[in-house]
């Protein structure tokens, strides 16, 4: 199985499948191929955290950062053509 990283929405979904099934833990992770004791701490995680569980914050601050940067390279360009009609005469 090796170290993986899994998305904080795969995360959620498996534990999700695992707390509402009628199966046991141990089909899930054959399921999601996932070991036991991955399943085990995110679900701990989950109770312990709710939906701060699996990294929210952090990505939502992620996401909110790139938006601004984009914003201002998108403000930045709309000058740049602003000069560059001003430039060539165009209204």
């Amino acid at each position: 199985m090796g170290n993986r990283t899994y998305s904080p929405e795969f995360k959620l979904q498996v534990v999700l499948e695992a707390l509402q099934s009628d199966g046991t833990d141990a089909e899930v992770d054959r399921a999601y191929d996932i070991h036991p004791v991955t399943l085990s701490n995110w679900k701990t995680k989950l109770k312990e955290n709710g939906s701060k569980a699996f990294g929210g914050d952090d990505d939502l601050k992620e996401k909110q950062y790139k938006i601004a940067k984009l914003e201002r390279m998108v403000g930045q360009k709309e000058v740049e053509i602003a000069l560059l009609k001003n430039f060539l005469g165009e209204s």
